[in-house]
């Protein structure tokens, strides 16, 4: 059995199976979940069954796909239901993404993500009229029977008897704005678990963050949705993915890819309490990255790319252009793999009656009309879509033509921040560059080999294949194109971030001059190759490619050991004082004190006045580590956008 065969268990349904165990089934939890990976599965249906043993059977129904309660998961043992199979078949499942939002649609939102109302007994929190119950004022009316006030009342035009002597409250200004929004008190409750959580994972690396803390944090990431904070619950989920793959063994588990989840969840659960306003919102996130209406829009084609995913979804992605610039894209990725992206950019493509291919789309244009469009620029194939083709434009004509133009320093700053490990959803921008380029040959580099090319500024850039699948036409075609040295070009890349200028080439012009080609579906032939100019001589080091590594890597080396180890195998390297010396030398002192703290903070462990151990100071490491991580990642997106200015000499 593998984690493929079952269906998606929402979070709070393993949360609760784990919780429900009594402490000795806890222990045995991870023995149990390797165990039952070894068994015999099948699907009926909306069922899968388990064969725990020969007697044995343990079922997982998910009508409509996902595992939502707990007693969708049976077991036919003696112990059942308090038995360590439910438990370690929802722990072995993968974990549901749950995009559905969990505030119901009739239910005012603005309500639901209001602050909670002040206690009862608080002055403050009373907005309404004053209590029945206290009839104070009634008891001691004026006396009925006593005219004289009426009978003798002050002259109107003699104003002194009704001047009020009490102090006249300060006059309300009417241009002052509203107070930005915070956190509420549930919302701040449901970061500090999700923080408390993370930097349990923190302490005991992949190898001790076994069933039991991963459900920790998928029941601090349920509640944390509720709570109306989608991104740093998504974060939650994201590291418990990824810690499932890392204790599985799978391939495709990249632990540079656990460090940016795990920073994301503790920085972003560190920032609710004390954002506020716009910068709350940024915190809280989206449950779903809604389509809005965009009316009608023109659109060029531009190229069409493969997408394959080490989960087994293929597809294709076709990138459009909007006469001021506005990139957009049409997908269909669906699971399949790389054979089903090959097929999938020979079909139509879903959006309005259009009948263009993403292929033929990548060349052509369309009208649009009741366009849908998500804040990543994906067009929407709602009912109300209307589309026909249109004429499209070549990349050397208006409004295409103007994607090139702009220098590739101010390309690389906007690709940098759309890339960015830690930025904001809903950023905007595209980590697409366009360029003019002049191929140099290939270069040998420790993971293979790339093209060198030189761009505006006399940057050099080292051109890689998106894809390294034999299927797809990207390695050969750039083995082609390193053959041909003086070749100019006009190129589109995806950005690598790196100390040296990098892309993956996913499109360019032909080198005929005659239309384009999508390097990952097209293939190039020897015949569409001009004549070979003459060899262009590689000097060892080119201006703008990568020189000696940073010492910055001594730092990003011990954030990414404190990962898979946890917090005390970090304490245990010992003194560091001369790779501080070294990040010192390179004028970052910053990194070199961040490493004294980290490594610091590890080792420290308080003793009582008994000489007993105190519990380890896991906030306090968390915050070093979290600036650690932090720090690296801006340090190296600054050195990335330092390689593309113009390296040219100043006149």
């Amino acid at each position: 059995m593998t984690a493929a065969q079952l269906p998606p268990v929402a979070p709070e349904v393993t949360a609760t199976l784990v919780e429900d165990l009594s402490p000795r089934l806890r222990k045995r939890l991870d023995a149990a979940i390797t165990k039952l990976g070894a068994r015999p599965a099948h699907r009926d249906g909306d069922t899968v069954t388990i064969e725990v043993d020969d007697e044995t059977a343990l079922r997982l129904r998910a009508p409509g796909g996902v595992v939502a309660t707990p007693d969708a998961i049976t077991c036919g043992c003696l112990l059942a239901p308090a038995c360590v199979h439910r438990a370690a078949a929802a722990c072995a499942a993968p974990v549901a993404d749950p995009v559905a939002d969990p505030v119901p649609e009739n239910v005012d939102r603005s309500i639901q993500a209001a602050p909670e109302p002040a206690p009862a007994t608080d002055p403050a929190s009373l907005t309404g009229p004053a209590p029945v119950t206290n009839p104070a004022p009634v008891t001691n009316p004026a006396p009925v029977t006593n005219p004289a006030p009426v009978t003798n009342p002050a002259p109107v035009t003699n104003p002194a008897p009704v001047t009020d002597h009490s102090p006249t409250p300060a006059p309300v200004p009417t241009d002052l704005a509203a107070p930005p929004e915070v956190a509420s008190p549930a919302q701040r409750a449901a970061a500090d678990a999700l923080w408390a959580a993370g930097a349990a994972v923190l302490e005991a690396g992949v190898d001790g963050a076994g069933a039991v803390t991963q459900a920790a944090l998928l029941r601090a990431a349920h509640t944390a949705r509720l709570r109306q904070l989608p991104r740093v619950a998504g974060a939650a989920l994201s590291v418990v993915t990824l810690l499932r793959a890392a204790r599985a063994g799978d391939p495709s588990y990249r632990t540079a890819e656990l460090v940016t989840a795990l920073a994301e969840l503790l920085g972003t659960a560190h920032r609710v309490g004390a954002a506020s306003g716009a910068e709350l919102a940024a915190v809280r996130g989206r449950a779903r990255r809604p389509y809005s209406p965009d009316g009608a829009l023109r659109l060029y084609g531009l190229f069409t790319e493969p997408v394959v995913t080490d989960s087994g979804h293929g597809g294709v992605r076709t990138w459009v252009a909007g006469p001021e610039g506005r990139l957009c894209t049409v997908g269909d990725v669906a699971p399949g793999g790389v054979g089903r992206a090959l097929g999938v950019a020979d079909r139509a493509v879903r959006l309005g009656d259009s009948a263009l291919t993403h292929r033929e789309l990548g060349r052509a244009g369309l009208a649009v009309s009741g366009a849908t469009v998500s804040p990543d620029g994906r067009l929407g194939a709602g009912k109300g879509v209307k589309a026909v083709t249109a004429r499209g434009a070549a990349w050397t004509e208006p409004p295409l033509a103007a994607l090139w133009e702009t220098p590739p320093s101010e390309q690389a700053a906007r690709a940098l921040r759309s890339t960015s490990r830690y930025a904001d959803p809903d950023s905007g921008g595209s980590d697409l560059l366009f360029l003019d380029v002049e191929l140099l040959g290939a270069v040998r580099e420790s993971g293979g080999t790339c093209l060198l090319a030189r761009c505006e500024g006399g940057i050099h850039v080292r051109l890689t294949a998106a894809d390294d699948d034999p299927a797809l036409a990207h390695r050969d075609n750039l083995m082609l194109l390193a053959a041909a040295p003086g070749t100019r070009l006009r190129i589109v890349g995806r950005l690598v971030p790196a100390l040296h200028p990098r892309l993956t080439l996913l499109a360019c012009s032909h080198p005929t001059g005659e239309g384009t080609i999508d390097l990952g579906l097209d293939r190039l032939r020897r015949a569409d190759l001009p004549d070979p100019a003459a060899p262009v001589h590689l000097a060892p080091h080119q201006p703008g490619e990568a020189g000696p590594h940073s010492p910055l890597y001594l730092l990003e080396r011990r954030v990414e050991q404190t990962v898979p180890a946890g917090r005390a195998a970090l304490g245990m390297l010992g003194d560091v004082t001369a790779e501080t010396r070294r990040i010192s030398r390179a004028g970052l002192h910053t990194a070199a004190g961040l490493l004294t703290a980290l490594c610091a903070s590890a080792a420290r462990r308080d003793r009582d006045h008994f000489g007993r151990l105190l519990p380890a100071d896991t906030d306090g490491f968390a915050l070093y580590w979290l600036a650690a991580a932090r720090y690296t990642a801006a340090v190296a997106e600054s050195l990335c956008a330092a390689a593309w200015e113009d390296q040219r000499p100043a006149a």
